[in-house]
């Protein structure tokens, strides 16, 4: 788990509460998730707190439209190398 930033933990934490939230009872393997209406409603919640946090803790330091069309590529190819690199250890 090397260069694993707090953004990236953030964003994945947001997406799974996100899902939690929209799909509600479902079975996944052996695994029941049942969390009722106030369960969803508070996974919505911390979903959607942490990915706002995420999007604070990104530096807005980006100049022209130009910097952002070769910025955002480079976040997301580091993005998807890090799940890669999590999925292929475990």
């Amino acid at each position: 788990m090397t260069d694993f930033t707090a953004n990236n933990t953030f964003v994945i934490a947001g997406i799974v509460f996100i899902t939690i939230a929209v799909i509600g009872q479902s079975k996944l393997g052996f695994i029941e998730i049942n969390p009722g209406f106030f369960g969803r409603f508070l996974a919505l919640i911390i979903g959607v707190s942490s990915l706002l946090y995420a999007v604070g803790l990104l530096n807005f330091s980006i100049g022209t439209l130009d910097s952002l069309r070769t910025y955002l590529p480079e976040l997301i190819q580091q993005s998807v190398s890090s799940i890669n690199e999590i999925l292929q250890g475990s």
